[in-house]
């Protein structure tokens, strides 16, 4: 695996970073369009670190 990349590690952090900022904005905030933008970002975040992951890029 690729683990040594510092990449996958700021991958990693986004994918917490856009977990709590949407869980946030949820319940905090009446701004669904930054819901939904946050929620978009964790998912690309999380898509390319298992991709990364599974396929060793």
């Amino acid at each position: 695996m690729v683990q040594e990349n510092p990449i996958w590690y700021f991958l990693w952090v986004a994918v917490a970073f856009f977990g709590v900022l949407t869980w946030y904005l949820d319940k905090f905030s009446h701004r669904e369009e930054l819901v939904r933008i946050s929620a978009l970002s964790g998912i690309v975040s999380m898509l390319s670190l298992v991709l990364w992951t599974w396929t060793d890029l």
